[in-house]
């Protein structure tokens, strides 16, 4: 077992920064459009999404936790992490919301991991006894890969352990990081009720539970396996939940389980980064996928993630542009962990520069500099988009979010507009 992770290293190099049991069947058919929460009437703590950052060497953590922020780049802090790491210090339950890409990753971590340094007794005193200390649940297994992969980078200098849980890979290694008692599980839900009903993880002495982009956990149905997981730990947890968009059930949730949170608000509401350039194309149906290939061989001048809503769509787009000798791969549940993988860290690379992918499988993919999004369907909510085109104009960067409309779907694109307050060009 490794110093940092219960679990063996993946090959290669630690990249920056899932769903459980694999995703719903998608439909063929369009959707209804669901309109946009209003912000709740709460004591938010409004944030200047543009604010200036506060250096981590200023804000007085650890030595060696500040040796991991400049081992990966960390220099000062985001508007969510500015926020929301003195209340977690403070020990405050925290909601926070935040466009996609905002740096939330950091906002939870860094705050857990300077608590568990400083908490005694400390590392190397025979009194610590080993048991799982925090808990992050995500929604898909790909975000909770590259959570972990962050902590991998934060805690290299540290003492502290973690542990990665979810589907698609063998329970074996899972259960025996578990039983070890881990400092730190990034799990997801549905892979972590597995474990809770084989009685393989020991969750009751549990002291911060992170929920992120716990909206995206209810829209995938795991919201039920959260409230169970939830009421199996201790009640006094601090809890911080990270939420692009705050629905009515976790605003419920929130007031049942969470003590008098702290309600953070980074920039507007629902919103896409104020860097991406909206481009809305009128196209039939039937011409979006030659267009596609057109764009991503002539027009596009760096990577392009495509988003389509049905696992058989996205096998579809893809094999076409493989068709017009474009180097794409398709990334949704049904392909096997190691094949999601092999998609994910080829987009990265480079070595396929199209990957198209259903909203479910893409969630949580942290990898900068995308430079086009493209719908290829309109979204079903503002909230899809919102976190669809999040995946560029990431961390104050520039981005190119396309959406193809068709006849059908422009009633639909015109209240996505109206929803979120701005105009396409």
């Amino acid at each position: 077992m490794s110093p940092n992770s219960a679990s063996p290293r993946r090959p290669g190099r630690r990249r920056s920064g899932g769903g459980g049991r694999g995703g719903r069947r998608g439909s063929a058919n369009a959707p209804s459009f669901r309109p946009a929460a209003p912000l709740p009437d709460l004591p938010w703590i409004i944030v200047d999404a543009d604010g200036p950052p506060t250096p981590f060497d200023e804000l007085g953590f650890d030595p060696r936790l500040e040796a991991g922020f400049r081992s990966l780049g960390f220099e000062g802090t985001r508007p969510v992490q500015g926020a929301v790491i003195p209340l977690a210090l403070d020990g405050d339950d925290v909601i926070a919301c935040a466009e996609t890409g905002t740096g939330k990753t950091l906002a939870f971590a860094a705050p857990i991991l300077e608590l568990l340094l400083t908490e005694q007794p400390g590392y190397g005193d025979p009194a610590r006894e080993a048991f799982t200390r925090a808990l992050i649940l995500a929604p898909t297994r790909e975000l909770a890969v590259q959570i972990e992969d962050s902590l991998v980078g934060l805690t290299y200098h540290t003492p502290v352990t973690t542990a990665p849980v979810f589907g698609g890979v063998e329970m074996g290694p899972q259960e025996r990081a578990l039983q070890a008692g881990v400092d730190i599980i990034v799990a997801t839900p549905g892979r972590l009720m597995d474990h809770m009903r084989h009685s393989t993880t020991d969750l009751v002495r549990v002291q911060f539970l992170v929920l992120d982009e716990a909206d995206r956990m209810m829209d995938m149905g795991f919201w039920p396996d959260v409230q169970k997981i939830m009421s199996a730990l201790p009640p006094d947890r601090q809890t911080l939940l990270f939420s692009a968009t705050l629905p009515g059930e976790i605003q419920r949730m929130a007031k049942e389980m969470l003590r008098n949170p702290k309600y953070v608000q980074v920039g507007k509401q629902g919103g896409a980064a104020r860097t991406i350039d909206h481009q809305m194309v009128p196209l039939e149906s039937g011409a979006k996928t030659d267009w596609l290939a057109n764009f991503a061989k002539h027009d596009a001048d760096g990577p392009v993630l495509v988003f389509v809503r049905t696992k058989i769509g996205a096998d579809r787009v893809a094999r076409h542009l493989v068709a017009k000798s474009i180097r794409a791969a398709a990334l949704h549940a049904d392909r096997s962990q190691q094949e999601r993988l092999s998609a994910v860290e080829g987009f990265r690379s480079g070595k396929h520069p199209v990957l198209v992918a259903t909203d479910i499988a893409a969630r949580g993919l942290d990898i900068e500099g995308i430079a086009h999004v493209i719908n290829f369907e309109v979204p079903d909510s503002p909230e899809t988009y919102v976190h669809r085109v999040g995946r560029t104009g990431r961390s104050g960067a520039s981005g190119h979010a396309v959406t193809l409309v068709s006849p059908s779907e422009q009633r639909n694109w015109s209240a996505v507009e109206a929803a979120i307050g701005f105009r396409a060009r």
